[in-house]
């Protein structure tokens, strides 16, 4: 059987910080590191759900981050200017390397799917709107079980799903938790280090492979 890729799509293919140019005409110079806090109260309250079993979706954690980053930034931006940022998440532009990659990886016969904590839904969408959909079989989705990665209980569903056994997946994401919890689930995984000042987390779980982009995916996995 053909080698089941697993992509995550927020930051592994999507850049979330493609929002940075709607937000530096928002509120100039602290758009840079208005979007870096977004994202990062985003994953931190997808965790917090996933732990209190007390599920919404991913958009919804992506609204509350927003909002607590207005706060945090005291930027006041109007109910449109918000509802117009976050709408702005179902159309993020994909890395540069990111179609390239995928359509090597394609043409030498791996199976490809999307593996997010967005719903399934707004994952096709930001596909479609970068570009890229057509590279994969499907779309999976943590939101089928009402939590969130690292849950490995969501790996366990991809695999389910991918009709595929862990020793012959691999996940593939930019996220070193995701890396973390696939691995501790069964699956091969590779770290997408996409800057060179980003770390591995210390605990004694290493990546399978780590590349910079896809390219070097492709040839590490060829």
């Amino acid at each position: 059987m053909p080698v089941t890729l697993a992509f995550d799509v927020y930051g592994t293919l999507i850049d979330t910080h493609g929002v940075v140019s709607s937000l530096q005409v928002l509120i100039g110079k602290k758009a840079t590191n208005f979007s870096q806090t977004w994202r990062e109260k985003q994953l931190e309250y997808s965790f917090r759900r996933g732990l209190m079993q007390n599920y919404k979706t991913f958009a919804v954690c992506t609204s509350n981050a927003l909002d607590y980053t207005c706060a945090f930034y005291e930027v006041d931006l109007t109910k449109d200017q918000k509802n117009n940022l976050l709408e702005s998440y179902r159309s993020l532009p994909a890395f540069k390397d990111v179609e390239d990659g995928l359509k090597k990886l394609k043409a030498n016969n791996y199976r490809l799917f999307a593996f997010s904590n967005g719903t399934a839904d707004a994952v096709d969408t930001l596909l479609v709107e970068a570009g890229i959909r057509e590279y994969f079989d499907g779309v999976i989705s943590v939101d089928d079980l009402k939590s969130f990665k690292p849950n490995p209980a969501v790996y366990s569903h991809f695999l389910r799903e991918s009709g595929v056994k862990g020793s012959n997946a691999w996940l593939i994401s930019s996220n070193p938790f995701d890396v973390i919890g696939a691995i501790s689930a069964g699956m091969h995984a590779a770290w997408v280090k996409r800057s060179k000042n980003a770390l591995f987390d210390p605990w004694g779980i290493e990546p399978t492979i780590t590349v910079e982009n896809l390219g070097e995916l492709y040839e590490k996995l060829g």
